[in-house]
């Protein structure tokens, strides 16, 4: 096998599996919540896309950091280690009071903002807020503790933390929201999440290149550190946001054809994580990977390029394929027959072509963001949320179909935007992957 793609597999997939783990405590946590009702049960819909939503906030100092102990480790300076971690602590404790005390003080407004109005959700929404927004501290800290074990090349333990948190909710979310309802399944979250930060923290302090790096001097001081993470990482988190505002507005136009068809949209896309969340852990795996071997020259990024599209497209027509040919009895799992039926169908049937992209675009893009091209990422991102959009809203005469079509053509520009502006600025000799 190619070494390139080996380190590829060997990088992704722990970071797929706890992709997976965190879809599958979300499902299992709404059933738990179901039995509450359909106030419930939206309360703490709004509140995980909220989540979600800050996940993008997270993204700014975890993957900045990330990318910048990669760096690090590729060129062997273990002062350079010490500053990248060190900026991304101090940007940690910049944002997460803001967001948590924010958060919790304006918890009523945001729950009426995210809801619509009133009604019998608001005060559990309000309720599941005031003790998931202080708890946004444990998670934007453990979001930085993966990201500085995977900027030194390991995913695994990150992978063990999110089963540990993952599982210990699966268990405490049935005892918990018994006793306390929404609020208890807010609390259960927190508290799970707690051991398992815990557990990340006494990880940091055994890995062996962060021991080593914690006893020489700092590369950089940290006020300096702390911005060259933001700058890193800033368009990382901006490309997250692009796409998750794109795919709300993209929900209200597939409402434009009606509820039959968004029923069906919002069960195949459901799907479709499964194949998604494998592309976007290659894209990490790319990212680490592309910055460990930052010193080798541009032959040797195209080699890693090649072989992350090769391993996400691979997984990208598999996916194609066996949602094709499974569509139907992918749709009567979800409990869905008569027209929801046959538009999941129809949509899963002619989704192939986008995914296919999607796994390619993704990949290349891990391999940008790996060498300080994340700004270039974040306009191509841009352009194509920008074509997509107007285009599904044209094309969405033709049905779910027609929704297709607009993200299979979006992507192809994007992909071609990508290779075509890598390509430019070798050709200036102005790297694409020097630091951002």
């Amino acid at each position: 096998m190619n070494a390139h793609r080996k380190q590829l597999i060997a990088l992704a997939h722990p970071v797929y599996f706890s992709l997976l783990a965190s879809v599958a405590a979300g499902i299992i946590n709404t059933v738990w919540v179901s039995r509450l009702g359909g106030p419930a049960v939206a309360a703490v819909a709004v509140a995980t896309n909220t989540e979600n939503v800050l996940l993008g906030v997270a993204l700014v100092f975890a993957s900045g950091t990330t990318v910048l102990v990669a760096h690090a480790r590729g060129a062997g300076d273990p002062g350079a280690v010490r500053s990248a971690v060190r900026g991304g602590w101090a940007l940690c404790a910049v944002i997460t009071p803001v967001f948590v005390t924010g958060g919790f003080l304006l918890r009523e407004p945001l729950a009426r903002l995210v809801l619509g109005g009133g009604g019998p959700a608001l005060p559990l929404a309000i309720g599941y807020f005031a003790i998931s927004l202080p708890g946004i501290a444990v998670f934007f800290v453990q979001q930085l503790v993966d990201g500085i074990l995977k900027g030194t090349g390991d995913t695994r333990t990150p992978m063990r933390l999110a089963l540990l948190a993952n599982g210990l909710i699966l268990v405490c979310d049935p005892l918990l929201i018994h006793a306390y309802g929404v609020r208890g399944a807010a609390a259960s979250t927190v508290l799970c999440r707690c051991v398992a930060l815990a557990a990340g923290l006494r990880a940091l302090r055994r890995n062996a290149l962060l021991r080593k790096a914690s006893s020489v001097r700092p590369s950089q001081p940290t006020g300096a550190a702390l911005r060259r993470t933001l700058r890193t990482g800033l368009p990382m988190s901006a490309d997250f946001t692009v796409r998750q505002t794109g795919a709300l507005v993209l929900v209200a136009i597939v409402a434009r054809l009606g509820v039959t068809a968004v029923a069906a949209y919002a069960i195949a896309y459901k799907v479709m994580y499964i194949a998604t969340m494998a592309f976007y852990a290659v894209r990490q795996a790319a990212s680490i990977h592309t910055a460990h071997t930052r010193g080798a020259g541009k032959d040797e990024r195209r080699a890693i390029g090649r072989q992350a599209v090769l391993v996400s497209g691979t997984v990208g027509l598999a996916a194609a394929v066996l949602l094709g040919a499974l569509a139907p009895w992918i749709m009567r799992a979800f409990g869905a027959g008569g027209a929801v039926a046959h538009d999941g169908v129809l949509f899963l049937r002619c989704v192939g072509p986008y995914l296919l992209l999607m796994a390619c675009f993704i990949a290349l893009g891990g391999v940008f963001e790996g060498g300080g091209g994340a700004p270039v990422l974040l306009r191509v991102t841009l352009l194509g949320t920008a074509v997509q959009l107007p285009l599904a809203h044209a094309l969405s005469g033709l049905g779910l179909p027609g929704i297709c079509l607009a993200f299979a053509l979006s992507l192809a520009l994007q992909c071609g935007a990508l290779l075509a502006l890598g390509r430019r600025q070798e050709g200036a000799r102005v790297s694409w992957v020097r630091v951002a």
